[in-house]
């Protein structure tokens, strides 16, 4: 009896002494908002996020001509240039390169955070825009088409060499970082890994922030957030969209594309999204405008006749608005993959399956190369929700202790949080 006491105690002890260590452990994360739909709409709370200078030395508007003989529809007069930004220090400093996520651009709000981040611990930073943004598909995509990963990379490294052929004071540039979140983490590998062939760069190391393991899986999930979750159904799409945009894409006509990302709706969160449902149906909404403006803009510079009738000329004063009303009714990526992207690659190759093309830009098909250097890490959260089940174990197998994966923090979501920050410092500062 003593003894089964004794055992008793014994257990009693050891689960209070593992409770102990589990509450330890979560409580040494406290990034304090728990629902990852929150956390992706509203980010990191002012006083929980990293101190950051609030102005550094900056250039900002920077624009480089890619293509100089590419012939321009006149429509998209003022993105003929590729714009960027460089934060730079007055000495010689490592330059690290970062790439924003999707629909983004190079001075979206997490890619200014990061900016100003990578600065203060020392880098000199250019910070790039995705290459499913409006300006850098007219201005640097070499195809017109985003979206087959290994094709963006080739333009993502061709824009980088010729900034840093561009550069008049290379006497200040160091040793070369990569990073990027979200699908520009994703193109970060591939990046790196075509700089493997290339070595223009020699990348030191290289961060991928919440990526998608295959972007094509990634962008169903987010677009099924928005059909799954519309307050009326999928007939109460033009509701849902006046509700919260209205006529906003009249902004083309200025040529001042909106960063419609997440960002757009944080001031008025609790205003419009009232239940749980509608926030998620406001992530996929989001997605969907960056979707529509890849469809539009992909449409019009390859001339696929899809959206815009084929041969038609658009002028810098014409309205877009019913365009891109039409893209943003449709099905998403999978309709922009299956009507521009597939038919282009299919001509190559009358063997290729649409399968077969969105599986090319998943993370797998270089899983060996992400292995075996030891210059790549990732981070991401539990509870990212572009991620399938499986893909958290799969990133660890891959990654081991390369991988940082958090218990929350949704989508991106935590990216500004001080932990997160003070991670992503040290990962590129130490050897």
């Amino acid at each position: 009896m003593k003894t089964k006491k004794k055992l008793q105690y014994l257990l009693l002890t050891c689960s209070l002494l593992l409770a102990a260590v589990s509450i330890g452990q979560a409580a040494s994360y406290d990034y304090p908002i728990a629902d990852p739909i929150a956390a992706t709409i509203l980010s990191t709370p002012p006083a929980a996020q990293a101190v950051l200078p609030k102005t550094i030395r900056v250039k900002k508007y920077q624009t480089i001509d890619i293509f100089p003989d590419r012939d321009v529809p006149d429509v998209f007069w003022y993105n003929k240039k590729l714009r960027y930004s460089v934060a730079y220090h007055k000495e010689k400093a490592p330059v690290m390169f970062m790439i924003a996520g999707t629909g983004a651009g190079y001075d979206s709000a997490k890619m200014k955070m990061m900016q100003k981040a990578f600065f203060q611990a020392g880098f000199h930073v250019v910070a790039l825009s995705s290459p499913t943004h409006p300006n850098f598909i007219v201005a640097a995509s070499s195809s017109g088409m985003p979206g087959d990963i290994r094709s963006d990379a080739k333009d993502l490294y061709n824009v980088m060499e010729k900034m840093l052929q561009k550069s008049k004071k290379k006497d200040l540039i160091g040793d070369f970082y990569l990073s990027g979140y979200s699908l520009g983490g994703s193109q970060a590998a591939f990046v790196a890994k075509l700089d493997e062939e290339k070595k223009v760069f020699n990348f030191k190391k290289v961060l991928m922030i919440n990526p998608a393991l295959n972007i094509y899986d990634s962008a169903i999930k987010l677009d099924k957030m928005l059909v799954d979750n519309l307050p009326e159904g999928k007939n109460g799409f033009n509701t849902f969209y006046n509700k919260l945009i209205g006529n906003i894409t009249d902004s083309y006509v200025q040529g001042d594309f909106v960063d419609l990302s997440l960002g757009f709706f944080y001031s008025a969160y609790n205003e419009i999204l009232p239940t749980p449902a509608e926030g998620k149906a406001v992530i996929g909404f989001s997605f969907r405008i960056s979707l529509a403006n890849l469809l539009f803009v992909s449409d019009v510079m390859t001339n696929s006749g899809y959206i815009v009738p084929k041969n038609m000329k658009l002028f810098k004063t014409d309205s877009l608005t019913n365009y891109c009303k039409t893209s943003a009714r449709g099905n998403g990526f999978s309709e922009y993959v299956e009507n521009i992207l597939y038919p282009v690659y299919k001509a190559k190759d009358p063997n290729l399956s649409l399968r077969e093309l969105v599986n090319q830009s998943s993370l797998k098909t270089i899983e060996d190369y992400l292995q075996k250097s030891d210059k790549i890490g990732m981070v991401t959260n539990v509870d990212d929700f572009i991620l399938a089940s499986g893909d958290i174990e799969y990133f660890k197998q891959v990654f081991g202790d390369r991988a940082k994966i958090y218990p929350r923090g949704g989508h991106c979501g935590n990216m500004a949080y001080k932990d997160n920050v003070a991670y992503m410092i040290d990962f590129f500062k130490s050897e």
